[in-house]
């Protein structure tokens, strides 16, 4: 899941990209609210946290043109402000949720983890690809039963495979989708990744080919045929 932090004070931005990225969720930021425009008009959000009082653009109205040009993308609105008329403001502009700072953090966690999934389209939340399946609400992943112990880029890349199924993913889409655009990693990075989980798969007796390379293109997974 990749999440569009918008917060024009950096301490605050580090803090909760910290948290956020401890949660498995991949974090982009933006610090004033035309930033935040460009990127959304460039990149696929499954959410954004979004402050009212930014600079350039402030919340308020980037919310209200991004409800405008048809963006569905979940919008949780975060201010100083602790007026029931500006939460209504907030709103009606089209926000999903609103908190008023300082923020809880575990209330924040899991006020995010409901907007992601009512916004999921997906009817089961188990992921699954034959004997392989991987559960979005615990993090938990399994082949034919046996728990695998896997590093948080190996679950994403996994669950960004599982989600693709047999379409093939360039390892610039793998760093794309899961890692951040303030840290892009070498594409050999994705490689050292993909082996890692292959290891970890076929000590759970999963076949070699599971997560199959296609030569000079990317990777995919085994067809179940």
């Amino acid at each position: 899941m990749r999440i569009l932090l918008v917060e024009d004070d950096p301490c605050l931005a580090e803090a909760l990209g910290e948290a956020l990225s401890d949660q498995r969720y991949v974090v982009d930021q933006a610090r004033d609210g035309e930033a935040a425009w460009e990127q959304i008009r460039s990149f696929e959000y499954d959410l954004i946290l979004l402050d009212v009082m930014l600079p350039k653009l402030d919340g308020i109205t980037l919310c209200k043109r991004l409800r405008s040009y048809g963006y569905v993308v979940p919008i949780l609105m975060v201010t100083a402000l602790d007026m029931s008329t500006d939460k209504v403001i907030g709103l009606d502009a089209g926000a999903d949720d609103y908190m008023v700072k300082p923020l809880d953090l575990p209330e924040l966690l899991a006020r995010i983890r409901s907007l992601l999934r009512r916004n999921s389209s997906s009817s089961s939340p188990i992921l699954e690809w034959g004997q392989l399946q991987l559960d979005p609400a615990t993090y938990e992943v399994s082949y034919n039963n046996e728990l695998l112990r896997l590093t948080p880029k190996e679950y994403s890349i996994l669950e960004l495979l599982l989600r693709n199924g047999r379409r093939i993913l360039s390892r610039s889409t793998i760093i794309e989708h899961i890692w951040s655009l303030e840290n892009p990693p070498e594409e050999d990075t994705v490689k050292a990744h993909i082996k890692s989980l292959r290891q970890k798969l076929r000590a759970a007796k999963a076949p070699d080919d599971l997560l199959e390379t296609v030569h000079s293109v990317g990777y995919r997974l085994k067809s179940l045929n």
